[in-house]
């Protein structure tokens, strides 16, 4: 079963681990979200949730007063499907992070 406390301590330590001393440079955040997201989804297989099609999504932002509203839609069964997210600020360097999971389980 997807546990999604589990899941959201590991994007949490992976955010944490990645973004300590990470300084907001626009022209290289677009590969450091890739990298985020790709390593994000290889520790959750490593978890052993075979059963689960994951979408991973990362974005990084400049910290600079603004607020920031994201939203997701998406079609799924509310009794095998499930999410979690983790928000990382890395106040010394002015910059947010926000790291989500969707997982879709393929049940026979």
């Amino acid at each position: 079963r997807f546990k999604s406390s589990t899941v959201k301590e590991c994007i949490h330590a992976i955010l944490k681990e990645k973004l300590a001393n990470v300084q907001y440079i626009p022209e290289e955040m677009p590969q450091l979200t890739k990298s985020l997201s790709e390593t994000i989804k290889d520790r959750l297989k490593e978890e052993g949730f075979d059963r689960y099609k994951m979408v991973v999504q990362v974005v990084i932002g400049e910290q600079r007063g603004e607020g920031v509203n994201m939203a997701a839609r998406c079609f799924w069964d509310a009794d095998t499907d499930s999410y979690a997210h983790d928000v990382f600020m890395n106040v010394s360097t002015s910059c947010f992070t926000t790291g989500q999971c969707k997982a879709t389980c393929f049940c026979t």
